[in-house]
């Protein structure tokens, strides 16, 4: 009997009329394995991942398979993103005995679940070769199968361990890792590393703080270059903004179609931050159209942000985006046709599959032109008006604690930043005001959620989805970005109960999650007990918990003036900074961190009646150092620390400057708050 009917997982949903008889995690499904005397077989992946589609089509919908796997194991189906500490165990076993991992992920286990036997994908034939030899060496080699789980047990107990090596996170050390950044970089096509080549926000966003503390061109320079070539590349949807998980290539041509959640709001803080501090015309384009994107698309009204959207539209890869010259010139008509296929790379021969192209901006036109800019504008619009009218891909609509809290992020720093250069001159201004008012509805949307569905009994769950909280247990992920977008709202809207609820989400982690040297666990004390429990220091496709948690902890200590919040994340962070001096490209979100504590970092009060329009608070945004806390309102405003006792100089709105626990006199000008900040 399937028991995936019921699942509030979209990716578990996709399973539930396979001829497999499914159990989803759960401790009865050990038992019945226990019972039975045969292995269990666990099956982890992802709503929007196209391999898991594959092997789905190939071998779960299989009769013949099916039957194999029903008679000789208990087979349980794990979301990824629904369950990351059970992901996260197996793929640490994956690696230690395969060398790599992915999804989908495929683990024989014992009934008390120690993997023996661990992969990812399978075509159809080896998989039924494979599940007939796990099944004879079951019941003819059990010593040395037992022997293999303990083996692996071991490995990645070792490899998940807290305790290692710990040292201030050091100036000398995030030099290095900026250094060694520049040393990996791909000086042709931006990034780092080569195919399959990810969007890589986390160093992105440590480059450009570390760019704003030695002013290093070299730093700058990566982010701008590798920004471009992202947004000009065909892993940006250049009709609907929003960016694809990957490149299958090391030139950002030919995307890996899902869009994820996360990665378009960490893509979103790195060009908004960019646009920040050079005024990039691109950079601004592609922050508004990535808000869009996210507000658009994934924003479910009442809810938060869905996770993802598919790779695959009715089971291809690139039916919803991919073009010939032919489709253009017929959506188009020949000129426009024409145009749009210099301008967006569309050749007959195609860089894509069966003679299609993705599209991608080969020319320049945030810079041209303005009759150019307005012909492209109007080109994107028909062309999505005709995609629109294509099949699309599915969305997976749960709601994930840290992503949203990552989204919301995300979002209050585009806002700050589209408020300080908000001209009615632009040409764009509309479009911009537009989506700043969609954007800051869907994350007041989401951190209401957030704040009333996510938190039972003043804990935080994981996922979402329809308005009901799923059963697993938040992870510190979650804990770490939802509290640092609560820090967040405090400072977007001035409420003090956003704070208040960061401080309520710390005081769990740091009493549920800490370990002994100063770290953290990504599971809490009383959560379900695995075979081991992980511990992951490194940032991956998202800010690891521990990176995540220290993020929030520096914030909430800044906002709140609480010391101790500050000398936890020091000591946090100083369990990782070997990872950061030694390898950079897995420690960005530390390593931003890391930028933020040296900087102070700053905390800024204007004490004014009208924040959205004083030039306090937009100079106090423009020119804010790396990890700076902003907060603007009266004096005294309630549940608001760094209001408190700070009059307004002479009747006039004034600034407050602090770093370190020193401050500077207060000042009512411009130009005085900016040198106060440079």
């Amino acid at each position: 009997m399937n028991r995936l009917a019921n699942a509030t997982s979209p990716y578990l949903l996709q399973h539930a009329d396979n001829p497999v008889d499914w159990w989803p995690w759960c401790d009865e499904a050990f038992a019945e394995a226990k019972r039975r005397d045969v292995p269990v077989l666990i099956s982890v992946g992802y709503a929007a991942c196209h391999w898991c589609h594959v092997m789905a089509h190939e071998s779960f919908e299989n009769e013949a398979v099916g039957r194999l796997m029903n008679d000789g194991f208990v087979a349980i189906k794990v979301d990824r993103e629904e369950r990351p500490d059970v992901d996260a165990v197996y793929m640490t076993a994956t690696q230690a005995m395969t060398g790599q991992g992915g999804w989908p992920m495929t683990v024989f286990a014992t009934p008390d679940g120690t993997p023996f036997f661990c992969g990812t994908y399978f075509p159809r034939a080896n998989f039924i070769r494979l599940l007939e030899s796990v099944g004879t060496a079951w019941r003819d080699q059990r010593e040395a199968v037992l022997r293999q789980g303990a083996a692996v047990v071991e490995a990645i107990g070792g490899a998940q361990a807290v305790g290692g090596t710990t040292a201030p996170l050091t100036v000398e050390l995030l030099d290095a890792a900026a250094a060694q950044l520049a040393t990996e970089y791909d000086r042709t096509n931006g990034g780092f590393g080569g195919a399959p080549k990810f969007p890589p926000h986390m160093n992105l966003l440590f480059l450009l703080r570390h760019h704003q503390r030695t002013g290093s061109a070299q730093s700058l320079e990566i982010v701008r270059h590798t920004c471009e070539a992202m947004a000009r590349g065909g892993i940006n949807d250049q009709l609907a903004g929003g960016f694809a998980r990957y490149s299958v290539d090391g030139h950002w041509t030919v995307p890996h179609f899902e869009k994820m959640l996360y990665d378009n709001a960490l893509l979103l803080r790195v060009y908004t931050q960019l646009w920040r501090l050079t005024g990039d015309r691109l950079a601004r384009r592609v922050a508004r159209d990535t808000a869009r994107f996210l507000a658009d698309e994934l924003h479910k009204p009442g809810e938060g942000f869905a996770s993802a959207l598919d790779a695959d539209t009715e089971g291809v890869e690139g039916l919803t985006y991919a073009w010939t010259p032919a489709q253009l010139v017929e959506a188009l008509g020949e000129e426009d046709g024409q145009w749009a296929a210099d301008l967006f790379a569309v050749t007959q021969e195609g860089t894509f599959e069966h003679g299609t192209s993705v599209l991608r901006l080969a020319r320049d036109v945030d810079d041209a032109d303005p009759a150019v800019r307005a012909r492209w504008q109007a080109v994107v619009g028909r062309l999505l008006a005709a995609r629109d009218t294509r099949p699309q891909p599915a969305r997976d609509d749960k709601v994930v604690a840290a992503w949203n809290g990552l989204a919301i992020t995300a979002i209050a720093e585009f806002l700050q930043v589209a408020a300080v250069y908000a001209s009615p001159d632009d040409e764009d201004a509309n479009l911009m005001d537009g989506v700043a008012i969609v954007a800051d509805g869907a994350l007041r949307d989401t951190a209401e959620h957030l704040a009333k569905v996510h938190l039972v009994d003043g804990r935080l769950r994981r996922v979402s989805r329809n308005g009901v909280v799923g059963e697993p247990a938040g992870v510190l992920e979650d804990h770490g970005c939802v509290a640092e977008a609560f820090c967040a709202m405090h400072q977007l809207t001035g409420e003090g109960r956003w704070l208040a609820l960061a401080g309520q989400l710390l005081d769990v982690a740091l009493a549920r999650f800490a370990a002994p040297d100063g770290g953290f666990f990504d599971t809490a004390d009383d959560a379900e007990r695995l075979v081991t429990r992980p511990a992951d220091p490194t940032d991956n496709a998202t800010p690891s918990g521990r990176s995540a948690i220290v993020a929030a902890l520096v914030a909430y200590a800044a906002l709140s003036g609480e010391v101790r919040y500050r000398e936890a994340a020091e000591i946090a962070l100083s369990t990782v900074a070997p990872i950061v001096g030694r390898h950079a490209r897995f420690a960005g979100y530390a390593a931003t961190v890391g930028e933020a504590l040296l900087s102070g970092p700053y905390e800024i009060a204007v004490v004014t009646d009208a924040p959205a329009d004083d030039p306090l608070v937009a100079a106090a945004h423009r020119y804010a150092p790396p990890g700076a806390v902003t907060v603007a309102g009266r004096t005294d405003q309630p549940g608001v620390p760094l209001l408190a006792d700070r009059p307004a100089l002479d009747g006039r709105s004034t600034a407050y400057v602090c770093r370190g626990f020193v401050c500077d006199r207060p000042v009512t000008s411009v130009d005085d708050l900016v040198a106060q900040l440079r």
